[in-house]
């Protein structure tokens, strides 16, 4: 993205509560993927009215890469408050880029229980799918540099906004 400007994250936060409010009911389970997708999900959450709790995933441990990267110091607890069994679910993550934490999402998820059906909302798609994965919803598709990182970052005041960083090896 050389000469543009970052996407705005609240911006496309907007954007995809639009896209999300006509396609998910009440009863939807909102599962947020530690730690920007957990952040997007609990503004996602209060917006769309869900009467399900939040829920949060940690896949460190299912990662396919998880030899090489080792145990992050920062592991969280994965928390999913409600059955999972025959529920329409909703995956959130902050930046979708080669589809492998997506596909460790899934495994883990499906140890809880089988769902009726899981989609996946995204803040950004930045393409580069080594795995078969695609966003249902999305707020804005981005071309960036594949040594680069988009992450995003959450300020005291709870606004997200993204950051252009160095990919770790």
């Amino acid at each position: 993205m050389p000469g543009n400007p970052l996407p705005d994250a609240e911006q496309l936060l907007t954007a995809l509560i639009e896209q999300m409010r006509p396609a998910v009911g009440p009863a939807t389970g909102l599962i947020g993927i530690h730690t920007g997708g957990v952040w997007v999900a609990e503004r996602l959450h209060p917006a769309l009215k869900l009467q399900t709790a939040l829920a949060t995933l940690d896949v460190s441990y299912y990662r396919d890469d998880y030899e090489a990267r080792g145990l992050h110091r920062d592991v969280k607890r994965s928390e999913i408050p409600f059955e999972i069994e025959g529920r329409d679910i909703v995956l959130v993550d902050d930046v979708l880029f080669t589809g492998r934490t997506i596909r460790a999402a899934l495994n883990e998820l499906f140890d809880y229980g089988r769902p009726a059906r899981v989609r996946l909302a995204t803040l950004v798609d930045r393409g580069g799918r080594e795995l078969p994965i695609a966003a249902q919803f999305s707020g804005v598709r981005v071309e960036i540099d594949a040594g680069k990182s988009l992450d995003l970052t959450r300020g005291a005041d709870g606004r997200l906004a993204f950051v252009l960083a160095e990919r770790a090896a």
